[in-house]
């Protein structure tokens, strides 16, 4: 079989870095014939220096000539710069999947314009289906393309549901570490700083997403990326702390019987699987042993402690530009909580004031989301100078 061509926006963040191991681990399978990054020019041409990808991006052109010095002798790929790059490198790039790992809103035009050049889809980007999941769940239908999921609890729900029955599925249950303030008193969490808040029991992760899992704010913008992504409603989408990240996430089904999907903690699972479905592929990644499990444990978040699943929860339920309004505010709060300049409970209270404040619009365009992003932004930067 031939190998699965694939590009990678946002190569040198944690998914990138992830991608570029399983590229390693099965050569003969798996191609990268396209790189981008931000700014990280000298990381992006160690990389590309490595694969030798057709193309490249970078969107701080700036640093341009950064990039171009630190290539390999000999080695002329093509090169894309600013957003604009992105979505050139998205649909003019031949390629059978385009892995979107970029943060915040930066994935959307190219995603969906990988979507209407007739690319499937890998999403890393929760953002891109928070923000505008009703229409590029759309434009993939539209199109016949397929929209496979990185994130390891959407994707453990994806291997579940292969060849089921959609209309048997009771909830879908998404599995949340709790963050490394899961049994800290509401004393100690209001008073937790930045380092605290950064450290992770289980993932190694950037430090944005490192805050969302601290404040559950990652798990509920999970819930509404598995709403759209699974086609069900928010009343379907659960929630349950397993602080082993063991069992990715679970599917209970009509009939009371519950399939879940288990593996390490390695972000190269999921990965692989998006990157060559529907086929699995022997690879390196080091199996499961039972005998050395010592317990697999499971309890209720704390909602009233860990107010950003209700709030997650009412957006979803909502949906039309609410989702994006959460997704912003979350974004302002969340730098402003690393600069010291607020508390950590000020994170989820300023998405609160935020949403409070928005009015929604129902079944946005593109524009319109872009619009509510701005708008919340610039609610929430208000908020920090009251």
């Amino acid at each position: 079989m031939r190998n699965r061509r694939l590009i990678v926006l946002g190569a040198t963040g944690s998914i990138g870095r992830s991608a570029a191991k399983v590229a390693e681990d099965l050569p003969d399978r798996v191609e990268l014939v396209g790189l981008a990054a931000y700014r990280s020019a000298a990381a992006l041409a160690a990389q590309a220096n490595r694969f030798r990808p057709a193309a490249l991006c970078l969107v701080d052109e700036a640093r341009a000539d950064e990039l171009r010095a630190a290539l390999a002798p000999g080695y002329r790929p093509q090169l894309f710069f600013g957003g604009a790059g992105l979505v050139e490198l998205a649909r003019a790039v031949e390629t059978d999947l385009v892995l979107v790992a970029i943060i915040g809103t930066g994935g959307l035009r190219p995603a969906l314009a990988a979507i209407e050049a007739g690319r499937d889809l890998a999403v890393a980007s929760k953002e891109i289906l928070v923000m505008a999941g009703e229409a590029v769940m759309g434009a993939a239908r539209a199109r016949g393309v397929q929209v496979l999921p990185v994130d390891s609890e959407h994707n453990a729900i994806f291997q579940c549901l292969e060849g089921r029955d959609r209309g048997t599925v009771r909830r879908l249950i998404l599995t949340a570490s709790g963050g490394p303030f899961r049994q800290w008193s509401n004393e100690r969490i209001a008073a937790a700083t930045p380092a605290q808040a950064l450290k992770h029991p289980t993932w190694d992760m950037g430090r944005k997403i490192s805050i969302d899992s601290a404040t559950l704010f990652n798990k509920g913008l999970e819930m509404i990326e598995a709403r759209w992504l699974f086609d069900v409603p928010m009343s379907k989408v659960d929630v349950v702390v397993h602080p082993q990240s063991i069992v990715h996430s679970m599917v209970e089904f009509v009939d009371s019987s519950v399939l879940a999907q288990l593996s390490h903690s390695d972000m190269c699972f999921p990965i692989q699987y998006a990157a060559l479905w529907p086929e699995r592929v022997a690879n390196r990644l080091p199996p499961l042993d039972f005998t050395t499990l010592r317990a697999l444990e499971f309890e209720p978040p704390r909602a009233a402690d860990f107010p950003a699943l209700g709030l997650a929860r009412a957006a979803g339920e909502a949906g039309g530009t609410l989702p994006a309004v959460l997704n912003a505010a979350n974004e302002v709060a969340v730098a402003a909580f690393l600069a010291g300049d607020i508390t950590f409970p000020r994170i989820w209270e300023m998405v609160d004031e935020v949403m409070a404040s928005h009015r929604s619009v129902a079944n946005p365009g593109l524009d319109g989301i872009l619009q509510a992003d701005a708008e919340a932004r610039q609610k929430a930067s208000a908020l920090l100078r009251s």
